[in-house]
């Protein structure tokens, strides 16, 4: 089982308007939305390079 961890972000303020604008166009949530932006970044670079190894102390 993974433990959820909270990520802090300062974003101007009317790029976060946008932003959630566009995710309730798109019918997501910002976290979801931003979750699968994460999702893809990391499965991008595994797919282009090398798979990632963690070790058990990484956060």
């Amino acid at each position: 089982m993974y433990k959820i961890k909270h990520l802090s972000v300062r974003i101007e303020s009317d790029l976060l308007k946008k932003f959630k604008y566009v995710c309730k166009y798109e019918d997501r949530s910002a976290n979801g939305q931003i979750l699968s932006f994460i999702r893809k970044f990391v499965n991008d670079l595994v797919q282009k390079h090398h798979k990632i190894e963690l070790n058990e102390g990484e956060n």
